[in-house]
């Protein structure tokens, strides 16, 4: 099969450049390859081009770094359905179902041929909430709970409908889509450089900078200017200050399902301190306005480099002593031990990502396999596994990354203070004019704090930006929580839901 070949340093592709094959072609080597677990599919999207229906793939090889692009076509009234990959290949189910409830393409064998976000010029407009098609089953013993979609915190909306004998679940269903913002459309829709970087931040809140920088790097991309390495490592740093900031904050509210009050206030605080290290950076706690195209706002000085090795170097020290406490006390581990388990090959039946899968044994990580930036020149980044799939791996995979973490910005800041600290903005300034390449496919891939985070940009001929997809790792990730909680308790729900800590707004573009 043939593959146009890249990886994550390398420029935008020209769409003439992408292979376009048969669909026969297509499924036979995709099926082929995604039963090793070296491969799994990034993004899978349909786009209509004239009386044509083009369908783009970029599958990521974690064992040697490369992103391989490729494409098939169909014609646009065709109404012949394509054999379904995900009867195969479970990880494909959400490309499949997004593909036809935006067009109305049928996949032959599709397992789970269910709307999957309720966007508002879907296809099938009698497809509505209220007719969601949720799984039953029969029997005198059985009985159903719903969660949702409105629930009693102030978290987003989503409807998780439970089948139980007694207290234990059988089943677990999730449905989304109740939120369906239309942002893929709001970037295709506006040429406001700086609105769409707005916009990305936006994806999800709390991955703000995963998200901002996926769309820099795809836009980087497409103007085809080179970024000075200082710029590179003051996103790595903002990065690495998101995990930071979010796997604390998962490491209280875990403490806080199982009544730990010390894990609790002691991670609040911490979290507390590490988003104020950011806002004094950049004037937001979240680091919005801290990522765009080709340069930086908020460009570090030797007074700000100071004061976040100081902060992060206390943050590390205290929470250390928070990780050692949590990991020594017997009523946590009691909770948290072989309590909503995903197996390694399941994880990797569904194309898991990010935490939750290397908490699985999957050593799925982008810093790693296909890093960019400073990952690729000055950080030689580890990948933290662990292998029980457990609520516990889960957190301690959180605990030994908030560390590594640390000790990242450490390292970048040091670069900072030994080569820059003297120059004046060496990350350059925001540029929200450079034309785009026209008639190009590409793309952002970047690792958040809570996984693989993809944009994908196409534009037309006249360079404009015609298309873009988003994929948030919440979109594999959530059929996870569904299989962790099968066996469970139903009281179990909540931890094993925090020990996911799932975006519902990722999910509901």
């Amino acid at each position: 099969m043939k593959y146009l070949i890249t990886d994550n340093t390398s420029g935008a592709v020209r769409l003439e450049d992408i292979p376009e094959l048969s669909y026969e072609a297509f499924y036979d080597d995709l099926a082929a390859r995604l039963s090793e677990p070296r491969y799994h599919v990034a993004h899978y999207f349909a786009v209509p081009s004239g009386d044509r229906m083009r369908f783009y793939c970029l599958l990521l090889d974690d064992a040697e770094g490369r992103i391989l692009v490729t494409s098939h076509a169909m014609e646009y009234y065709d109404a012949t359905a394509l054999p379904s990959l995900t009867a195969r290949h479970a990880q494909m189910h959400p490309f499949e179902r997004d593909i036809t409830e935006r067009y109305g393409i049928r996949f032959d064998g599709q397992p789970w041929p269910k709307p999957l976000r309720f966007p508002a010029d879907r296809y099938d407009r009698r497809s509505s909430m209220d007719n969601y098609p949720f799984y039953t089953m029969e029997g005198r013993s059985l009985h159903e709970v719903n969660v949702g979609p409105i629930h009693a915190g102030i978290i987003e909306p989503g409807a998780f409908r439970f089948i139980c004998n007694g207290e234990q679940v059988l089943h677990l269903e999730i449905a989304l889509g109740y939120q369906h913002r239309g942002v893929e459309r709001a970037f295709e829709e506006t040429s406001n450089r700086l609105r769409q970087a707005c916009l990305a931040e936006a994806v999800a809140g709390d991955s703000a900078v995963a998200h901002a920088l996926a769309f820099a790097e795809a836009i980087e991309r497409l103007t085809g200017c080179q970024r000075p390495a200082q710029l590179d490592r003051e996103r790595a740093v903002a990065l690495e200050l998101e995990r930071m900031a979010m796997q604390i904050a998962d490491t209280g509210a875990l403490s806080t399902d199982v009544g730990y009050q010390l894990g609790q206030v002691a991670c609040e605080a911490l979290r507390t301190m590490t988003i104020n290290t950011t806002q004094a950076w950049c004037g937001n706690r979240f680091g919005k306005g801290l990522v765009r195209p080709h340069g930086s706002n908020h460009p570090l000085t030797a007074e700000k480099s100071a004061m976040i090795r100081r902060n992060v170097g206390e943050i590390a020290r205290r929470y250390e002593e928070v990780r050692h406490d949590i990991c020594s006390s017997p009523s946590l581990l009691a909770r948290f031990e072989q309590c909503g388990v995903v197996p390694r090959d399941e994880m990797l039946r569904i194309g898991g990502v990010g935490q939750a899968a290397r908490a699985s044994g999957v050593a799925r990580d982008i810093r790693t396999t296909h890093p960019s930036g400073s990952y690729a020149k000055c950080l030689r980044h580890e990948t933290i596994v662990e292998q029980q799939g457990d609520v516990m791996a889960r957190l301690v995979v959180r605990c030994r990354e908030v560390l590594q973490s640390a000790r990242h910005i450490d390292r970048l800041l040091a670069i900072y203070e030994e080569k820059y600290a003297a120059t004046e903005n060496p990350c350059g300034v925001p540029d929200y004019t450079a034309p785009l390449q026209p008639s190009t496919l590409s793309f952002g891939l970047v690792e958040g704090w809570r996984g693989e985070t993809c944009h994908v940009a196409l534009t037309d001929a006249a360079g404009r930006l015609a298309t873009y997809r988003i994929k948030d790792p919440s979109l594999h990730n959530w059929l996870a929580l569904a299989l962790a909680v099968r066996g469970e308790g139903i009281s179990d729900f909540p931890i094993c839901n925090k020990s996911f800590n799932l975006s519902y707004c990722g999910h509901d573009l």
